[in-house]
């Protein structure tokens, strides 16, 4: 990560501006990020990091990796927002690629270029605070409070739930909204 102040290129790729307004609102005066060194610059050449908001589109791609390898080494790049982190609602659309990480496999596969170091603030549009959070982070104002990401599915807890589930649909299989007393149509009851 980037040590000191941190120049930021903002990039919207194809969004729908609600988390290009969250950044602008960094800049007021209320939060003030150019006080911590936090600049908007116009140019990639001229940048530490490059912050894309919104999917990236197929029409944008190409100037999107244009606009990547213009910003000098060592980069940083801010997925701002779920459109940018994942694609949101338009993942799976015909005109749009998705997040930054496909974008990553794109740049792997056919640029042959590894991705930049990436800090992800998911949200929809994310609060200024959690972008101001990010981009310290970016920076190396703060450490992350995130060490590493780890996801274990207990056996146990998996046979519990399966059980639990199969006792209720047991319970309830002759009753609708677990109301008992209703009965669900071509179901004889027992006297």
């Amino acid at each position: 990560m980037v040590k000191n102040s941190l120049w930021v290129f903002h990039l919207n790729s194809g969004s729908c501006n609600g988390c290009d307004i969250e950044i602008l609102n960094i800049f007021a005066p209320r939060n003030d990020v150019e006080r911590l060194g936090i600049k908007l610059v116009g140019s990639p050449r001229h940048a530490d990091a490059i912050a894309f908001t919104g999917p990236i589109t197929r029409e944008c791609l190409p100037k999107v990796i244009d606009a990547l390898k213009a910003v000098p080494e060592p980069k940083v790049v801010l997925a701002i927002g779920a459109c940018a982190c994942g694609g949101g609602i338009w993942y799976d659309t015909y005109s749009v690629i998705g997040g930054v990480k496909e974008l990553y496999r794109i740049l792997k596969e056919e640029y042959n270029m590894e991705p930049p170091a990436t800090v992800f603030i998911p949200g929809c549009p994310p609060k200024p605070e959690a972008i101001i959070y990010g981009v310290a982070v970016a920076s190396g104002m703060l450490e992350s409070k995130q060490k590493k990401t780890v996801y274990v599915e207990p056996e146990e807890s998996v046979a519990n739930e399966k059980l639990m589930i199969a006792e209720l649909i047991s319970e309830t299989e002759k009753t609708r909204h677990f109301m008992p007393g209703i009965v669900i149509r071509g179901v004889e009851d027992e006297p």
